[in-house]
């Protein structure tokens, strides 16, 4: 399979997740990559997060709060100038009906991007029920933005996105080189403080340290996919 490279930096990004981090974790490079070249970068944000605690006795609505002012910071340390949208469905609930759909839809709209990056939902033996759904609400999202005669009473003009990046893939077909960003993803990555239990597995030095030495290891391994020394990997999807 051909694997292309680096897409022309567009004006305006928006990356849709299903929790706060899994941007950063995708995509966090390349988003940062683009920002630094004068690209707006938006982040939409399927569900609240409040479910991501290994502790029983967490506050659920506590825990949502504390994840929110983290997705901020770790949107700038992304260099990420446009919006930050939080969809707030329950952590572990998302659904891709149709209301979620018209949600990402009119933001779609709104923002305008040329690029959608969004996770794979078609990623083979992908466990998480949120990260399938936000795929699917990614896909299906871009379609009905497209489209003048989807949802109508959200009376937005329709707009249709150049490209869809897939991360997470189940099929590579696309790296965006990312050397020199590998930084400010991992930033972006530890502003995410209350997950470095549960989602990094980094509760003390050494932990963060090969932490970070396994997000510097799949970067180098997807670079060197194209003879680049860091790298992102995608499935793209012409609009």
């Amino acid at each position: 399979m051909t694997v292309t490279v680096d897409l022309d930096v567009p004006r305006r990004a928006l990356a849709i997740g299903a929790h706060p981090d899994d941007i950063e974790f995708g995509a966090g490079a390349t988003l940062a990559k683009w920002a630094a070249a004068g690209c707006e970068v938006s982040l939409l944000v399927c569900t609240d997060g409040s479910k991501g605690s290994w502790d029983p006795a967490s506050d659920p609505t506590e825990l949502a709060a504390i994840r929110q002012r983290e997705q901020r910071a770790a949107a700038e340390a992304l260099g990420a100038t446009g919006a930050v949208i939080f969809l707030r469905w329950i952590d572990g609930e998302l659904e891709s009906g149709l209301r979620q759909r018209s949600q990402v839809a009119a933001a779609i709209r709104r923002l305008r991007p040329q690029v959608v990056l969004g996770h794979d939902p078609w990623k083979r033996y992908r466990l998480h029920p949120d990260h399938r759904h936000a795929g699917r609400l990614a896909v299906d999202g871009v379609v009905a933005a497209r489209d003048p005669h989807f949802f109508p009473e959200l009376e937005l003009p329709h707009h249709r996105p150049e490209t869809l990046l897939l991360f997470e893939p189940d099929e590579i077909d696309h790296v965006e080189t990312t050397a020199g960003f590998e930084r400010a993803k991992l930033a972006a990555l530890e502003a995410h403080a209350s997950q470095f239990e549960s989602t990094m597995f980094a509760t003390d030095d050494e932990e963060i340290a090969a932490f970070r030495r396994r997000i510097l290891d799949g970067l180098a391994t997807h670079g060197a996919m194209v003879g680049a020394a860091m790298g992102e990997p995608f499935h793209q999807l012409e609009l």
